[in-house]
Order: C-alpha cells, then sequence, then structure tokens
C-alpha cells in the first residue's frame, strides 16, 4: 500500500522539527521561529501553543502527561508547565554542561533519554561553556532527593540523531551519524537490568553514491507491532526523502517517498495516521497508514 501524504501545515520559516500528539492535536516545534504550533485534525486550524521556546528540536510526553523539549538553543532538556513557564532539568554531567539535545523519549519510569550531538550553531548567551569532548546519548532521571542527575548511556557514538526505546523498553534504538560522519546507521542497544546498554546491533546502514552521502534516520516512532517507522533520505543523494518501516531485525517492511525534503520527525495521531516534519517548514501528514502509536 502506498501511502498518501498532504500537507496539513507550513511553510513556516526554518525547519519543523519536533513532534507530540497530545491526544487530540498534533505539536510541532519550528525551530527558526521559536514556537511550539498545535494543528487540530478535527478543526483543520493550526494555533500557537508556546513561543520563545529557544529552538525546541524535539518533544515528547512523560507517562503523567508531562511535556518535555530539547532545547538546542538553551543547551538543556526543559519541562512546559501548565501554567505557561518551563523549567530546565539537570544540565551538567561530570560537573560540564552537555551538548545540544536534538530528539528524546520517555520511559516508564519518567526517564529522559535523549541524543545530545555537537552543532556546529551557537547557544544563545555568552559562549563560555564548551562543548563535551563525546557526543552520546544522555538520560536524565531523579536521584534519591529527587534532584535531576544525568548519566551517559551510550560511548560509542559520534552523532546520534534520534533515540527510541521498544514497547517493552529492552531495546534502545538510536540513529547514529549525520551527513559528515563516517557512519550513518541505526542501531539497536540491549537495555540491560542496571539501566546500561550492551554492545549494539546494527540494523540499517546509509551509504553514499556519486552525488555525495546518503542522508541517515533523523527521526523515528513506534507502531503498535514493535516496529519501527523511520524518516530519513534528502534530494541531494540516494534514495530522496523517505518513510520507511522497519523490524526489530532490521527489515526494511516498507518504503515510502515523501514530496518534501529533509524529513525531521515522524508521530502517529489520531487513529492511524502518521504525522511528518521537515526541514523546509511544512507538516505533512497520511491517513489509512494501517498502524497506530504503540503502547508501552
Amino acid at each position: 500500500m502506498k501511502l498518501k501524504f498532504e500537507k496539513v501545515a507550513g511553510p513556516y520559516q526554518g525547519a519543523n522539527c519536533g513532534l507530540a500528539w497530545d491526544g487530540g492535536g498534533m505539536l510541532f516545534s519550528l525551530v527558526e521561529e521559536g514556537r511550539i504550533l498545535r494543528f487540530d485534525p478535527k478543526a483543520k486550524k493550526t494555533t500557537e501553543f508556546r513561543k520563545y521556546t529557544n529552538r525546541i528540536t524535539g518533544l515528547a510526553f512523560g507517562h503523567k502527561g508531562e511535556l518535555y523539549g530539547g532545547q538546542e538553543g538553551g543547551r538543556r532538556v526543559i519541562e512546559f508547565l501548565a501554567d505557561g513557564s518551563a523549567r530546565p532539568l539537570g544540565t551538567r554531567i561530570d560537573g560540564r554542561i552537555h551538548n545540544f539535545p536534538s530528539d528524546l523519549t520517555v520511559d516508564r519510569k519518567g526517564r529522559i533519554w535523549f541524543a545530545d550531538p555537537h552543532s556546529d550553531l551557537y547557544a544563545f548567551g555568552p559562549q563560555i561553556f564548551p562543548k563535551l569532548d563525546h557526543a552520546s546519548v544522555l538520560r536524565l532521571e531523579r536521584d534519591e532527593r529527587k534532584a535531576w542527575t544525568i548519566k551517559r548511556i551510550t560511548f560509542d557514538t559520534a552523532a546520534p540523531r534520534a533515540v527510541l526505546l521498544s514497547a517493552d523498553e529492552q531495546t534502545l534504538y538510536v540513529a547514529e551519524g549525520d551527513a559528515n560522519s563516517k557512519a550513518r546507521e541505526l542501531r539497536a542497544y540491549p537495555v540491560k537490568a542496571d539501566g546500561t546498554v550492551g554492545p549494539f546491533t546494527v540494523l540499517q546502514v546509509f551509504g553514499s553514491d556519486y552525488r555525495g552521502a546518503h542522508r541517515g534516520i533523523e527521526g523515528m516512532c513506534l507502531d503498535n507491532t514493535g516496529n519501527i517507522v523511520a524518516v530519513a533520505g534528502w534530494q541531494r543523494s540516494g534514495a530522496g526523502p523517505q518513510v520507511c518501516v522497519i523490524s526489530p531485525a532490521g527489515v526494511v517492511l516498507e518504503s515510502h517517498a515523501l514530496p518534501g525534503d529533509l524529513p525531521m520527525r515522524c508521530a502517529f495521531g489520531e487513529g492511524d495516521s502518521l504525522y511528518v516534519s521537515t526541514g523546509e517548514g511544512l507538516l505533512y501528514r497520511a491517513k489509512s497508514t494501517g498502524r497506530r502509536a504503540a503502547k508501552r
């Protein structure tokens, strides 16, 4: 079955990035504009949800309805509060400010796993905090005093782009590598009982052609059968912008061309609808995908 994508919002200035379904509408973050908007599929209208968000690249809900964002411009993960304000969570690991959070997911225990790559962009404010000497998947969790702390999860990544947990939370999927990286892979790390991860398995590898490097996975979500729905590619090289369905064993079950360039994130919305944000500032939707969001 070929998916038919329709444009439902945009274009906006700069990239449209993080996606999160709130139960009745799709939240999406406009990185350059510093806003989060909400698309209501019933009313077919888009409204402003938050402004002055300082380059939010990833969005995720916690199990109690908390809304978290990866704030690239502030080099921190923040929680959006019901009164319209926001608060930063833990920002230091081994005494140093972490890098530029790009994507995040929340587990049943309320821990926030996030990709923390380097970036060529400057954070807002004085440039007094150097980048870490590594780019890793990190995890925010509360200590015995209920204070947020950060743990390093991966020690073998150079440019993690997206993170996803399996439905049973026994596997961490990591999209490793940007266009400038030697390795552009989809990796599966087994999650151990103590919360650390074991050696990874490579599920997919993205190569190159005479036009240049193939753009790997930038965003992922999980369907109700445990498959990974991923967005990858660009018009510059390779097979082009696409949405792929990949089994936990790494088999590509489906591949669908996306009309827009530079897909950034994907998320399920109402029923079996799938939303995709793009670097062109657009929001697409495909109805009747035959798949729904996973429940953990």
